[in-house]
């Protein structure tokens, strides 16, 4: 795996968690962020063929 899979991997498991907490937590302007960067980062692994394993949506 070279570091830019890693890299892109690990940002979007912590922002799938920080998701989590905000929606957790009621936060809805936070959860907003979150979901947005997630969709940011997912479209960025998939321009790039980064195949993303995902659990949750």
């Amino acid at each position: 795996m070279d570091a830019f899979t890693a890299g892109i991997l690990q940002r979007i498991e912590n922002t799938e968690t920080q998701l989590e907490r905000a929606r957790e937590a009621g936060d809805v302007f936070s959860a907003d962020l979150e979901q947005a960067e997630l969709e940011d980062l997912l479209r960025l692994a998939s321009e790039h063929g980064v195949r993303v394993e995902r659990v949750a949506a």
